[in-house]
């Protein structure tokens, strides 16, 4: 798996990196470039940027200082993020409590990724924090819950764990499929009606944001979808777990 940046349009790029499990199974990451109106920019998540793909983010972003922020939008992601704050030090670093916690040595924003503040300070994107589930599990293992964000010009959708698309690229010509991430059950809150809570929340998710067409998620692949076919793929995943999650 070799990094590469893809040019979504509208002002989004999205970055496939790699990350090996033992140093051996690699699984993939990602992040994203955004270009505000402003004509500065933001990344969504970190990663350790190198070779033509450094260089190319470099030359977008002049030599990095428009580069005003670095929104960390999952918080079991932190491998990369004292990297991305050395490359890009001018830069504005958001992230959950988890990170400020996990690498204190870097110098957070006050106001968590999450916050209404960042949502507004941010206009081109919209975001969606996971309902039903720990946003921070107190499991280290269990990563079902995140900060989804989607931008409507390009139409792309960027998501860590909670949505992925398969491994296998099974049925991709009739209908690109999504699942939901495996630890989804265990990630419920304790409240009863946490499942259904969830599956509503996913469920208007799809509605709302029908028009996806760029689907980037952090440990698969890059899916494309035609139109109404995010919407029908989301509903899909849903109805399929909704019986099994409700039960909790």
């Amino acid at each position: 798996m070799t990094d590469k940046i893809i040019d979504l349009g509208s002002g989004f790029w999205n970055i496939r990196g790699s990350f090996r499990i033992g140093g051996v199974l690699n699984i993939g990451t990602q992040c994203s470039l955004v270009k505000l109106a402003s004509g500065r920019f933001i990344f969504l998540d970190s990663y350790a940027l190198t070779g033509d793909v450094r260089d190319e983010v470099m030359a977008l972003t002049n030599n990095g200082q428009d580069v005003e922020a670095v929104l960390n939008v999952h918080p079991f992601h932190t491998v990369h993020c004292a990297q991305m704050a050395k490359d890009f030090p001018k830069a504005t670093m958001y992230g959950s409590s988890r990170h400020h916690k996990k690498m204190p040595e870097i110098k957070w924003a006050e106001d968590l990724v999450e916050s209404e503040a960042v949502a507004q300070r941010y206009p081109e994107l919209k975001f969606s924090l996971s309902e039903g589930v720990h946003y921070i599990s107190p499991n280290e293992m269990i990563h079902a819950g995140s900060l989804l964000a989607y931008h409507p010009a390009s139409q792309s959708l960027h998501v860590d764990d909670t949505f992925m698309s398969p491994p296998m690229k099974l049925l991709e010509a009739v209908l690109p499929e999504l699942i939901l991430h495996p630890t989804t059950k265990k990630a419920l809150t304790n409240e009863p009606n946490a499942g259904a809570q969830y599956c509503d929340w996913a469920t208007n998710l799809a509605h709302e944001w029908r028009d996806v067409r760029n689907f980037c998620a952090a440990h698969s692949y890059l899916v494309r979808f035609k139109e109404g076919e995010f919407e029908k793929a989301l509903l899909k995943a849903i109805d399929k777990a909704r019986p099994k999650l409700e039960k909790s």
